[in-house]
C-alpha cells in the first residue's frame, strides 16, 4: 500500500485557514510553479488549436471542446482505474469500488455549479469573439481581473492587499490605454464580452470555493467537470449538426489532422490540470492575471514568429503598463504583501 501511494502524481494541495485565505497567502514555490505551467501549456494550446482551425480549416470549435472533454475524461479514467491518480487526498475505499461515476453522487451534485459555470464560460467565449476587433475584445477581456476581485470576495470571502488592488488598477488601466485607438461602440458584442468576464471570473471563484469544500483534490474536480459537461456538449453539438460536418470534414482521417488534434486534447487536459491547480494553491485573481500575462506572451511571440502587426506606441505603452502590473503582482505575493 505504501509503494501504492508514493506512485500516486502528487495533487494534494496545502491546507489553509479561513482567515489566513481571506487575507490571501504568499506564493509558494509550488504555486509558482503552477502558475508558469499554466502560462506555458496555453500558449502551447493555442498553437495547436490554431494549426487545428487555420491550416486544416476545421470549421466546428465546439467539437474540439467536445474532443478535449472526452480525452481529458478518459485520461482521468484510465489513470485512476490503473491507480496512478486519485480524486481525493485520502480515498476511501467505497469511491473506487463506484465503477459508474468514480466519485459518490452526492459529492457529483455538489461540484454541479462549478460544472454549470465551466459549461457557460465555454459558450459565451466562443461567442464573444465575434462582432469585436481585436484590440478592443484585449482590452474588454483584460477587465476580468476587476470580476474577479469581486466574485472571489463574494463567494469565499477573499480579500486583498493595497498594493495588489494597485497591481489590477495598473493592468486595466494599461488594456484600455492598449485599445484607446480602437473605441468602436457595439452595444451587442461589448455586453457578450462584458458577460464572458463575469463567467470567467465566477467559474475561477467557484473552482476556489468548491475545491476547498468538496473534498476532492485537483483531479477530481476535473474529473466532475467531464462527467457532467460532456454530455451536455455532446447534445449540443448534435443538434447544431456540428457532429455531421465533422463526419464529412475531408481531413478527418488525415495523419497530421489527427496528431494535431491528439496534442491539442493533450495540451487542453494539461491547462484544465494547471487552471485547477493554480487557483487553487494561489487565486482565482492570481490565476487571471496569469491569464493576462500569457496573453502579453502569445502577443509577443506570435508579432516574433509571424509578424504583419502594426507598430502602434501607444498600444506598446499599455501592453507594458499590462505586463509591469502583472510583474508587480507576482512580485508582491511572492513577498506576501
Amino acid at each position: 500500500m505504501a509503494s501504492e501511494k508514493n506512485q500516486k502524481l502528487p495533487v494534494s494541495e496545502p491546507s489553509k485557514s479561513d482567515e489566513s485565505y481571506k487575507k490571501g497567502s504568499a506564493l509558494t514555490r509550488k504555486g509558482a510553479y503552477a502558475a508558469i505551467s499554466y502560462m506555458a501549456s496555453a500558449v502551447l494550446l493555442v498553437m495547436f488549436n490554431k494549426a487545428v482551425l487555420s491550416s486544416y480549416n476545421f470549421p466546428c470549435a465546439n467539437v474540439i471542446t467536445l474532443f478535449q472533454t472526452l480525452c481529458s475524461s478518459s485520461f482521468l479514467y484510465a489513470m485512476k482505474r490503473w491507480k496512478i491518480i486519485s480524486f481525493t487526498t485520502d480515498e476511501p475505499q467505497s469511491i473506487t469500488n463506484n465503477p459508474a461515476t468514480l466519485v459518490p453522487f452526492k459529492t457529483l451534485v455538489h461540484t454541479l455549479p462549478l460544472a454549470l459555470s465551466y459549461l457557460l464560460y465555454m459558450l459565451v467565449s466562443m461567442e464573444s469573439v465575434r462582432g469585436i476587433n481585436v484590440p478592443m475584445y484585449t482590452t474588454l477581456r483584460r477587465t476580468t481581473v476587476a470580476f474577479t476581485m469581486i466574485f472571489e470576495y463574494l463567494l469565499t470571502g477573499q480579500k486583498h492587499s493595497p498594493s495588489v488592488i494597485n497591481c489590477v488598477g495598473i493592468i486595466i488601466l494599461g488594456a484600455f490605454v492598449a485599445g484607446a485607438r480602437d473605441l468602436s461602440f457595439d452595444v451587442h458584442a461589448y455586453t457578450v464580452v462584458f458577460i464572458s468576464n463575469i463567467c470567467t471570473a465566477i467559474y475561477l471563484a467557484s473552482i476556489a470555493r468548491i475545491g476547498r469544500s468538496s473534498g476532492l483534490n485537483t483531479f477530481g474536480l476535473m474529473w466532475c467537470n467531464g462527467v457532467i459537461c460532456g454530455p451536455i456538449l455532446l447534445f449540443l453539438t448534435s443538434i447544431r449538426g456540428d457532429l455531421q460536418v465533422t463526419l464529412n470534414f475531408p481531413h478527418l482521417f488525415s495523419p497530421g489532422f489527427q496528431a494535431v488534434m491528439l496534442l491539442s486534447c493533450i495540451m487542453a487536459f494539461l491547462i484544465n490540470y494547471c487552471v485547477f491547480l493554480n487557483t487553487t494553491l494561489n487565486s482565482a485573481l492570481t490565476q487571471t492575471i496569469c491569464g493576462n500575462l500569457k496573453d502579453l506572451l502569445t502577443v509577443g511571440l506570435g508579432w516574433l514568429l509571424f509578424g504583419g502587426l502594426p507598430f502602434d506606441p501607444l498600444n506598446v505603452l499599455g501592453q507594458s503598463l499590462g505586463f509591469l502590473g502583472s510583474c508587480l503582482y507576482a512580485y508582491y505575493k511572492i513577498k506576501g504583501k
